[in-house]
C-alpha cells in the first residue's frame, strides 16, 4: 500500500536499518534542537545588544519574541511542503535559509537588521523541528513514535538547558556576534550531516488518496486527529503558563530574588525531562491511549493539589509550589509526548502537515497564553489565579480525548495502520 519515495523495493528494510541508527538518533536531536537552542544562546546578551545599539531593553526582547512567531509561521509552511516535495528538499532549504540568515546576523549593523535576520533564521531553522516528527512517524511504528519523540525530547533539553550558560561564556569572551558564528557552523554540520547520512524517508500515498490535497481534507476532518493535537497544544499551554506568571510570583509575591526563581524554574525542566525519560521506558509496553490517560490523571492531580495550597496559603513558599508543579510537568510529558505521536499516527501520508498545524498552534497560542499567565502572575496577591487557569487546561486536555478520540475509533485505526504496515513488509 506505501512505498518510500524515490527508493528502490529495498526501502523498507533500509528503513528499518535506519530506525536502529545511532546516527539517526544523532540526526534527529540535532535538527530538532537546532532552532530553540539557537534561541537560548542569545538572551544572556539581550543587555549588551540593547547597550551597543543604543536602544532600549523592550526592543532588544523582539530578537527573541519575533523569533519565536518565526518558529510558529515556519512549522505551518515547511510541515505541508515536506509532505508535498519530501524531508530532505525541504529539510536543505529551511538550513540553507539559517546558516544566510545567521550570516545576516553577524554582519547586522543596527537592531532592525538584526531582529529581520533573526526571524528568518527562525523561519529556517524551525523546518528540523517540524520535519524530524514526519520523519520519526516514517521510520518507526504507531507504538513507537511517543518513545522517539521522549528521547529525542530528553536528550535536547539537556543542550538546551546549557544554552544560555553557553551563550553567556561565548558573549563575554568573544562578543556577541560570535554567538552567531556558532549558530552559522553548527547549522552547516546539520546541513552536511543531512547530506550524507539521512535518505528520503517520506511515504508515497495510497492509490485513491486523492493525492496530497486528499491527505490534507481526510486528516482535517478527522475526529481523532483534531482530538489529539487540541489536547497535546492545551497540554504545551500549561507550560506557557506557568512560565509567563512564575516569574511574578516568586520575586513579586513572595519577594524572592529572580536568581532563586530561575533555581527553582530549573526543577520544573528537570522534572519534565524525567517524565520524557519514563515515557521511553514504558511506551514500547502500553498502548499511546494508556500512557495518555496516565499523564492526564497525574497532570490534573497536581494541579489540583496546586489549587488547594494555594487556597490554604502554603504555596507561598516555593517548595510548595514548584514541588507539586514538578508532578504537573512530569506527567506533562506523558501527555505531550503521546498526544502528538497519536496525531501524526492518524495520517502517516500527511505526517509532516500535522505535525506543522500541532507546533503552529503550540507556538502561537503559547505566546498569548505567556502573556495572561504573566497577567494573572502579576495582578493579584495570590497564585489562586494562576493555579485555576492550569486546573482548567488540565481539564481541557482531558476533555479533547473524551470528546473527540473515542476508543472505538481508536483501535479501528491502529489495526488499519498494523495492516497496511504488514502489507508494506509483504509486498516489497
Amino acid at each position: 500500500m506505501h512505498g518510500v519515495t524515490g527508493k528502490p523495493p529495498g526501502a523498507a528494510k533500509n528503513n528499518a536499518a535506519l530506525a536502529t541508527s545511532r546516527m539517526m538518533l544523532l540526526l534527529l536531536v540535532a535538527m530538532t534542537g537546532v532552532a530553540p537552542i539557537s534561541l537560548y544562546l542569545l538572551v544572556p546578551a539581550l543587555p549588551v545588544l540593547a547597550t551597543t545599539f543604543g536602544r532600549d531593553i523592550s526592543i532588544a526582547q523582539m530578537t527573541v519574541s519575533l523569533y519565536m512567531v518565526g518558529i510558529a509561521c515556519s512549522q505551518i509552511i515547511m510541515g505541508p511542503l515536506s509532505d508535498r516535495f519530501g524531508r530532505r528538499p525541504v529539510l536543505f532549504a529551511g538550513l540553507g535559509l539559517m546558516v544566510a540568515a545567521s550570516a545576516g546576523c553577524i554582519f547586522a549593523e543596527t537592531l532592525p537588521q538584526l531582529i529581520a535576520a533573526r526571524f528568518l533564521q527562525a523561519l529556517g531553522g524551525a523546518t528540523g523541528m517540524v520535519v524530524s516528527r514526519a520523519i520519526i512517524r516514517d521510520l518507526y511504528n504507531r507504538e513507537r513514535i511517543s518513545a522517539m519523540i521522549s528521547l529525542v525530547i530528553a536528550v535536547m533539553m539537556i543542550a538546551q538547558m546549557l544554552s544560555p550558560l553557553t551563550g553567556g561564556l561565548l558573549e563575554t569572551a568573544f562578543g556577541w556576534r560570535s554567538i552567531f558564528y556558532v549558530i552559522t557552523a553548527a547549522s552547516l554540520v546539520i546541513a552536511v550531516a543531512i547530506a550524507l547520512a539521512l535518505p528520503e524517508t517520506r511515504r508515497d500515498r495510497a492509490e485513491g488518496s486523492g493525492g496530497f490535497r486528499g491527505d490534507v481534507g481526510r486528516l482535517f476532518t478527522s475526529r481523532a486527529f483534531i482530538g489529539y493535537v487540541l489536547c497535546q497544544v492545551l497540554a504545551s499551554q500549561i507550560i506557557f503558563a506557568f512560565a509567563g506568571g512564575g516569574p511574578y510570583i516568586v520575586v513579586t509575591q513572595m519577594g524572592r530574588s529572580s536568581a532563586e526563581y530561575g533555581a527553582w524554574f530549573a526543577t520544573t525542566g528537570f522534572a519534565y525531562l524525567i517524565g520524557n525519560l519514563f515515557c521511553v521506558r514504558f511506551a514500547p509496553r502500553h498502548s499511546l491511549e494508556k500512557l495518555i490517560w496516565f499523564g492526564l490523571a497525574l497532570q490534573l492531580l497536581g494541579a489540583l493539589l496546586n489549587l488547594l495550597w494555594g487556597v490554604t496559603g502554603l504555596n507561598q513558599a516555593p517548595s510548595w509550589l514548584f514541588g507539586t508543579q514538578m508532578l504537573v510537568m512530569f506527567a506533562n510529558a506523558f501527555v505531550m509526548s503521546n498526544s502528538a505521536a497519536g496525531a501524526i499516527s492518524v495520517r502517516p501520508e500527511a505526517a509532516g502537515t500535522a505535525s506543522g498545524a500541532m507546533g503552529f498552534l503550540q507556538m502561537g497560542i503559547g505566546s498569548l497564553v505567556s502573556q495572561f499567565g504573566a497577567y494573572l502572575g502579576g495582578h493579584f496577591a495570590t497564585p489562586v489565579p494562576l493555579n485555576i487557569a492550569i486546573v482548567v487546561l488540565s481539564i481541557a486536555c482531558a476533555s479533547m480525548m473524551i470528546f473527540l478520540v473515542p476508543r472505538r475509533n481508536v483501535v479501528v485505526s491502529e489495526e488499519l495502520i498494523e495492516k497496511a504496515e504488514e502489507e508494506e513488509s509483504g509486498l516489497l
